[in-house]
């Protein structure tokens, strides 16, 4: 009885040791797999990806994009807004954008005119915002890419003139068939160019024709004062010689 008496506690303290040792075991268990799964989650708070810029950058909205501030405003050319601003959506076509140099998908974009595209750019359409969704964007900024991505496939489009660039001639002083094609570029060619609301289209001699009628200074005192659907000064800002300036580039390229 003794024998079977000791055999019997030997089993029971041998359950009470696999019982103990399960125990420890699924507790040792259970914190290496809390360590692991937080192992990925310890954050470097003084860290170069937890600096303002970085998360800025990680939160930014989809489609809002943010100019390079490499210059002043107004002075990116086409080139340079394409690659910071336009790349992101018409590099890889998404959103229904035509991708950059598809002729095939810019043929129909090329045909409804520069002035038309442009405004398009930067009041938005469809999936695409105002701008791109860059609204540090000038208006000329955005018509230079217009003319950029439109030019890859063939178009012919003129990007609006950088201010101040090319306008001085020798002696320091403003170049005025210079500064007249400057003007006409950033302002005038959003009618003239498409013959928009009845203006008389660029080179067009018979359009031209009856308004030159009584000489190039009285149909440049007319649209000083604007007349129809033209605004003062074709809603130029700048001094009345200046816009002489674009008036007189524009009736001597349409003689």
């Amino acid at each position: 009885m003794s024998e079977a008496h000791a055999g019997e506690n030997f089993s029971a303290k041998s359950l009470i040791i696999i019982v103990l040792l399960s125990i420890v075991g699924l507790v040792l268990f259970l914190v290496l797999i809390a360590k692991l799964a937080n192992s990925g989650m310890q954050v470097d708070a003084g860290g170069p990806t937890m600096t303002n810029e970085a998360v800025i950058a990680r939160i930014q909205p989809v489609g809002v994009a943010k100019l390079d501030e490499s210059g002043p405003p107004g002075s990116r050319n086409g080139k340079a807004v394409y690659e910071n601003v336009c790349l992101s959506c018409h590099g890889a076509g998404l959103a229904g954008a035509p991708k950059f140099a598809d002729t095939a998908a810019w043929a129909p974009r090329i045909a409804q005119g520069f002035a038309k595209l442009v405004e398009h750019a930067n009041k938005g359409l469809g999936a695409m915002p105002a701008k791109g969704g860059a609204a540090d964007l000038t208006d000329d900024e955005v018509a230079r890419a217009v003319a950029y991505m439109g030019n890859a496939v063939g178009g012919k489009f003129t990007e609006p003139a950088i201010a101040g660039a090319g306008a001085v001639a020798a002696g320091g002083k403003v170049d005025p068939a210079t500064k007249g094609k400057e003007i006409y570029s950033s302002v005038c060619m959003a009618c003239h160019d498409a013959g928009v609301a009845g203006a008389p289209k660029i080179g067009d001699k018979a359009a031209w024709a009856p308004r030159l009628k009584d000489g190039s200074e009285a149909a440049i005192k007319i649209a000083t004062a604007g007349k129809g659907a033209m605004p003062a000064k074709g809603g130029y800002s700048g001094s009345d010689e200046e816009f002489h300036a674009a008036a007189e580039y524009l009736i001597n390229a349409s003689k």
